[in-house]
């Protein structure tokens, strides 16, 4: 678990948050108004690209993460350029 994701379970200890499996170091912060965690979209695709090429971690993040919606709390993903 990152440091980051720790901090945001002390201060917000809301069991209903969404934390996606594997992508712990790709979390920036939380929307504190709904509770929903915020991924770095690019970081995301970084952490993929450890067990598949580039190109096909991005089709992946896409169609499996990016545009699955899983309730009110799915997570925000935001580009950092």
């Amino acid at each position: 678990m990152s440091t980051t994701l720790e901090r945001i379970i002390e201060l917000y200890p809301d069991p209903e948050i969404l934390v996606l499996d594997g992508f712990d170091e790709a979390i920036l912060g939380i929307d504190a108004t709904y509770t929903r965690l915020i991924y770095d979209a690019d970081k995301c695709v970084k952490i993929l690209c450890e067990d598949m090429g580039e190109q096909e971690a991005v089709e992946y993040f896409e169609f499996n993460v990016l545009y699955a919606y899983v309730g009110e709390r799915t997570p925000i993903f935001i580009h950092t350029y």
